[in-house]
């Protein structure tokens, strides 16, 4: 019987309660009640350009490149002015860079050409621009006009698979369950405050278990929680 329930167990979308999951966000609103991306940008395109350029790529590495760019290029009429070749030489320390420079160029055209310079506030006008795909556009609709959307990264990814948050084989599996799972109030900064705890707190070689606000309640059979071994004396 034991076994059954285990197998169960491990078919759910979360091995959190509705309790649970709740408190876990309450937790980090409290301790980050206004999240913001760590990407630098002024407006809706710079924005996108930026997501765009942190695909197997830093934040920190991304910003160094964009604080140059986005000074003369930001707006895609003005990326444009600057060409592809121009492009390259900004974003040149950034991971395939030339492939990044292509599909800036073309979905700035696009933008252009569609939505006069605009970039739209839709899902699938989103993914079909160039170098865009489901992640990019959930920061885009998150960040820069306020939808509830939950993009999963690789550190999101982990952190719901090992706290148990959210049990999927795939980002796009995990983004269903998470938006299933999270409480309407804490969709909107979900996103951010997951990012962030996967990036310092939750680490994927070592997870700094002792500095978590949440240990307690991840379900991660190898954690080792603040004050785990005096309770256990």
């Amino acid at each position: 019987m034991a076994k059954g329930a285990s197998k169960r167990q491990t078919k759910r979308k979360t091995l959190l309660s509705r309790a649970e999951i709740a408190e876990m966000m309450r937790r980090f609103q409290k301790a980050n009640p206004n999240p913001k991306s760590e990407l630098q940008w002024s407006n809706p395109y710079t924005l996108l350009v930026a997501v765009v350029l942190s695909a197997q790529a830093t934040d920190k590495g991304v910003n160094k490149a964009t604080e140059k760019l986005f000074k003369v290029a930001d707006t895609p009429q003005k990326m444009l002015k600057l060409g592809e070749e121009g492009l390259r030489q900004y974003i040149k320390t950034i991971g395939l860079y030339r492939t990044k420079a292509r599909h800036i160029i073309a979905l700035s055209r696009i933008l252009v050409e569609k939505y006069d310079g605009r970039v739209p506030r839709d899902r699938k006008a989103l993914e079909a621009l160039p170098g865009v795909g489901r992640k990019t556009a959930n920061v885009v609709l998150n960040v820069a006009f306020g939808e509830p959307t939950i993009a999963v990264d690789t550190h999101i990814f982990r952190v719901a698979n090992r706290t148990g948050l959210a049990i999927g084989k795939t980002p796009l599996a995990v983004e269903k369950i998470l938006n299933e799972v999270i409480p309407d109030e804490y969709k909107l900064h979900a996103h951010h405050w997951l990012i962030l705890h996967g990036r310092y707190v939750c680490k994927a070689r070592k997870p700094d278990c002792e500095a978590c606000i949440i240990c307690d309640l991840c379900k991660w059979p190898d954690k080792h929680c603040a004050g785990e071994e005096l309770a256990k004396d």
